[in-house]
This record gives C-alpha cells, sequence and structure tokens, in this order.
C-alpha cells in the first residue's frame, strides 16, 4: 500500500515544520501461504482446461452419433427406393396378367398401395433428415440448411475390444476429463484447508515511510538554527496482525474441510456414473454386433432366397403376386433392420469411445498410458 500525506497546518518540529510525508508498506502472509494460493491457482486453470475437453468430448460423441444416424437414413432410403423400383416392376406383372384374365385386380391394387406406402416412407425419411441436419449443424455453429459432408454405414468395428469392467474402468479414469478434472478439484480443496489453517498464524508488515522537513523560520531558529535544521525524515515500520477472531477462523476450516469432502463425493459419483455408462455399453455392444452377424450372415441371405423362390413361383403360376409381395415386404424389412444394427453398433461403439475418453485400440493394444 502507498499513501502520501500534505500537512495543511504544518507541526513544527525542534528541526523544522513537516510538510508532507509518504509512505509504502506491504502486508507479508505467513510462511508458505502465497505459494498455496499459487499452486491452488494453477490446479484452477487446470480444472477450467479439462472442463473445456470435457464439454469437447461431449461435443465430438454426440455429432458422430448424429452423423451414423444421418448414415442410416442414407442406407434407410436407398432401401426403400429399391423396393419402390422393384414393386413397379411387380405392379407392371400384375397389371399385364390381370389385362389377360390370368391374374386378380386385388394385387395389382395392393401393389400400388405398397408402392405409395414407399413414397410416404421417402417423405418421413427426408423430414427426419432435416432435423438431423439442422442439430448438427447447430453443434457446428452452422446455419440449419449448410450441407453436410455425406457418411456412409461402414462395416462395424469386426474385433469386439476386451469388456472386461475393471479395465474399462481403469483406462476412464486415466483418460476421462471430468474425472481429472474433479481429482484436481478436490486436490485445490485439500490446499483451501492448508490455507485455512494458516489463518491461524500472523501476518507481517513492512513499510518504509519519508517526512519532508522545512527549515525554521522562527526567530529562535534563524538566530541559532540547530545542526540538523531542515533534514527529512526516514522511518521503518513492522507490524504484526494477530488473528484474534478464532471462531471466524475456525468456521473457516471447517467450510475448507466440508468443501474437501464434497469434491470427494463429486470424483466418486463421477466414477460411479461412468462404470455404469460402462457397464451398459459393455454389454450392449457385443451383443449388437452378433445381431448384425445375424442380419448379414443368414436373415439377408435367406429373405433373397425367399424371394427368388417366389418369383420362380409367380412365373410358372404356381403363386400370385401378392406372395411375391409378402416375400419382397421381408426382405425390406430385414435389409432395413441390417442398416438400423449397423448404425447401431457404430453408435454404441462411439459412445464406448466417448465414456473411455480414448480410442479403444488403447483396450486392444493394452494401453492405458
Amino acid at each position: 500500500m502507498a499513501s502520501v500525506t500534505a500537512f495543511l497546518s504544518t507541526p513544527e518540529t525542534r528541526v523544522g515544520p513537516q510538510q508532507a510525508s509518504a509512505m509504502i508498506s506491504q502486508r507479508f502472509p505467513w510462511f508458505g501461504t502465497l505459494d498455496l494460493k499459487e499452486k491452488q491457482a494453477l490446479l484452477g486453470a487446470a480444472a477450467s482446461r479439462l472442463e473445456v475437453e470435457a464439454k469437447r468430448l461431449q461435443l465430438v460423441t454426440e455429432v458422430r452419433r448424429l452423423a451414423w444416424e444421418l448414415a442410416y437414413l442414407d442406407a434407410e432410403e436407398e432401401a426403400v427406393l429399391e423396393d419402390r423400383e422393384t414393386l413397379s416392376h411387380f405392379e407392371e406383372l400384375a397389371r399385364a396378367r390381370y389385362a389377360s384374365g390370368v391374374g386378380l385386380g386385388q394385387a395389382v391394387v395392393k401393389l400400388q398401395a405398397e408402392i405409395t406406402k414407399d413414397d410416404n416412407r421417402i417423405l418421413r425419411i427426408d423430414s427426419r433428415r432435416a432435423s438431423l441436419v439442422a442439430s448438427l449443424n447447430a453443434l457446428r455453429d452452422r446455419p440449419a440448411g449448410d450441407p453436410l459432408p455425406t457418411a456412409q454405414l461402414s462395416a462395424a468395428p469386426a474385433i469386439v475390444p476386451p469388456m472386461d469392467p475393471s479395465g474399462l474402468l481403469d483406462v476412464a479414469e486415466m483418460h476421462r476429463p471430468e474425472v481429472r478434472r474433479s481429482r484436481i478439484l478436490t486436490e485445490a480443496a485439500g490446499i483451501g484447508i492448508e490455507l485455512a489453517e494458516k489463518q491461524y498464524r500472523p501476518d507481517f508488515t513492512l513499510g518504509f515511510g519519508y517526512t519532508l522537513v522545512g527549515s525554521r523560520d522562527d526567530p529562535a531558529g534563524r538566530a541559532m538554527p540547530p545542526p540538523d535544521n531542515g533534514d527529512d525524515i526516514i522511518g521503518l515500520t513492522l507490524g504484526v496482525n494477530l488473528p484474534v477472531r478464532r471462531e471466524k477462523l475456525a468456521a473457516g476450516l471447517l467450510e475448507a474441510t466440508a468443501r474437501e469432502s464434497a469434491a470427494r463425493d463429486r470424483t466418486r459419483g463421477i466414477l460411479a456414473e461412468i462404470e455404469r455408462d460402462l457397464g451398459d455399453l459393455s454389454s450392449r455392444l457385443p451383443l449388437t454386433l452378433d445381431q448384425l452377424a445375424l442380419f448379414d450372415d443368414l436373415l439377408i441371405l435367406q429373405a433373397e432366397e425367399a424371394l427368388r423362390s417366389a418369383e420362380a413361383a409367380y412365373a410358372s403360376g404356381s403363386q400370385s403376386a401378392l406372395d411375391l409381395l409378402d416375400a419382397e415386404r421381408v426382405l425390406l424389412e430385414v435389409r432395413i433392420a441390417s442398416a438400423r444394427a449397423r448404425a447401431d453398433s457404430l453408435i454404441l461403439h462411439a459412445r464406448l469411445e466417448g465414456a473411455l475418453g480414448a480410442p479403444v485400440e488403447v483396450l486392444l493394444n493394452g494401453d492405458a498410458s
């Protein structure tokens, strides 16, 4: 602190009148207090940076989820368009048969109704796509209608990473920014306890003062000026601030202890939430991959074979167009279900990496650093 005093009514001393004074003082807390405050501030800055990393991780995970949802809509639309083209071909065959007196008019009407359903389904897909595109652009801080890069449903991960719950949690503890931030805040709260304890120690104040003194101009001073007439005054000040309000200090220590306890509880809560998410994802991802393998390796092949058999039977006249339609409906639903399972597996894969805070390769390579 710095202060300046100008005397409006100058006090007279033996060596002359005091005209002005200046004072500079500095308060010094108890030994180690400033180091603890510096460390606490650095921990707070690190916690803020990790908070940003946590939000970025959430953003990336959500963007990946929406991107795979868009890719699924593209795959669903492709399957529906292919189905519509096939139904149009069947409808032409049914009309030709009906015109020749072989087929039934009911088959033509039923096929036309199914084509209309496909048209309506494509409209619903377009509506859902517009909503997803707007959500993705909002996350990208872009206008709602901005075009997005197209994503295709790639092959789902061929290797299922190890799903040992303890190993997953160890990786998450190492990489998740929320866990690291919570532990840093717990450490900062522990430093707060040390700072509260140091409040029981006294602070010191060191000051330097300078007083401007004028020469004596009174008759006695002029007649016989003192040897140090008009010499300025220099002074040093040492003060001690005693912590006498013990109730206030005790309350501060109690508050700091409660903050550290709350920080530890937050860490346990975050770990429990992560463990719950990892347990859910580690059980669902292998099941989704098994379901996808069932679709790709068996159900789609069976549905395609059933459609080929129905086409052959229809050509020979042993089955009606309605039987052909049923086989085509089954194939469409199996293709859409397969695309849904593939998208779900990729979304679960992205969510697993978000829950771990790291790529799943760290599990495959056994690297948790």
